[in-house]
C-alpha cells in the first residue's frame, strides 16, 4: 500500500508576505530619497562655489541664500541632510528594522524605532551645520585659515582612517549591526521602542563618525562621495566579517589621506 508523504508547508506563489510589503516600502523610500538627494546635489552644483585661498572651493550649502537668514539656512540644510541620510543609511538600517518588526509585530512600534534613529541624525545635522557655517565664515574672513583648510582636511581624513582600527569603532559597529541583540531581547512598548531607536541612532552615528567626516571634507553634496561612503557603511554592517571590512576600508582611507596631505603641502 502506497503511503503519501505529508507535503512540506510552503508559501504559495503569488502570496504577498509581510516581509515583501516591508521591503517594498523600504525600496520605495530609498528610491525617493535617492532621487531627491541627486536632484538637490545637481541644483547645488548649479549655484557655483566660492574659490578660496589654498586652492579649494567653498560650498554654498554652508551659507544663507537670497536673504534667507541663518535660521532658514539651517532648516534647509537639515532638510537636505535628513533626505541624504535616509538614502545613505537605509540599506543597512532596513534589516535592523525588519528584525525588530518581527519581534514587536506592530508597524507603529517599528516606525517609532525609525523615528528615534532619525532624530539622532537630525541633531547630528544641526551640529554639523553649526560647525560648518562657523568654519566657512571664519575662512572667508581669514586668508591664513583658508590656506590651512586643505591640510586640515587631509588630517581629518587620516584620523578617520585610523579610527577604523580602534576598539571604539569595533564597539559601536557591533552595536548597530542587524544581529547585535538577540531577537527575544529586543524591547517592545512605545517608550522602549523610541529609546531603542535613539540608542541605535547614537551607535550608528558614532560608528559612522569618521566616514561622515570624510564626506564633509570631500564635499557634503558630492554624489560620488555619498555613493562610496554609503557602500562602505553597508558593507561593514551587513557583510560577514564586518570588522575586517571596516579595517580594510581604513587602509584605503589612510592611503587617500596621505595623498591629500602631500597635495596640500604642494599647494601650500
Amino acid at each position: 500500500m502506497l503511503r503519501l508523504s505529508r507535503p512540506i508547508a510552503m508559501i504559495p506563489r503569488g502570496i504577498v508576505t509581510a516581509r515583501d510589503i516591508f521591503y517594498g516600502f523600504m525600496a520605495l523610500l530609498f528610491a525617493a530619497s535617492t532621487a531627491v538627494t541627486v536632484l538637490w546635489g545637481l541644483s547645488m552644483a548649479t549655484m557655483g562655489e566660492i574659490p578660496m585661498p589654498g586652492g579649494w572651493m567653498l560650498s554654498m550649502a554652508w551659507m544663507p541664500m537670497c536673504a534667507q537668514g541663518w535660521a532658514g539656512a539651517a532648516t534647509s540644510f537639515i532638510g537636505m541632510w535628513m533626505v541624504m541620510m535616509v538614502a545613505m543609511m537605509l540599506p543597512s538600517l532596513a534589516p535592523v528594522l525588519w528584525r525588530y518588526h518581527q519581534t514587536a509585530g506592530a508597524a507603529r512600534l517599528t516606525a517609532l524605532v525609525g523615528a528615534g534613529y532619525l532624530c539622532v541624525w537630525a541633531m547630528a545635522g544641526l551640529i554639523v551645520f553649526t560647525l560648518g557655517a562657523a568654519l566657512a565664515e571664519a575662512a572667508q574672513q581669514s586668508p591664513d585659515l583658508a590656506r590651512a583648510v586643505p591640510f586640515a582636511g587631509g588630517a581629518v581624513v587620516l584620523l578617520a582612517g585610523m579610527l577604523q582600527f580602534t576598539a571604539w569603532k569595533a564597539h559601536h559597529l557591533a552595536c548597530c549591526r542587524a544581529d547585535a541583540v538577540p531577537v527575544h531581547c529586543l524591547p517592545a512598548g512605545t517608550g522602549m521602542a523610541w529609546r531603542h531607536g535613539l540608542r541605535l541612532g547614537l551607535h550608528c552615528s558614532l560608528s559612522c563618525a569618521g566616514l561622515t567626516a570624510i564626506l564633509l571634507v570631500i564635499g557634503v553634496m558630492d554624489l560620488c562621495a555619498m555613493a562610496a561612503i554609503s557602500l562602505a557603511i553597508t558593507l561593514e554592517r551587513l557583510a560577514p566579517g564586518g570588522l575586517r571590512i571596516a579595517r580594510a576600508i581604513g587602509i584605503i582611507i589612510v592611503g587617500a589621506a596621505v595623498l591629500l596631505i602631500i597635495r596640500a603641502g604642494g599647494i601650500g
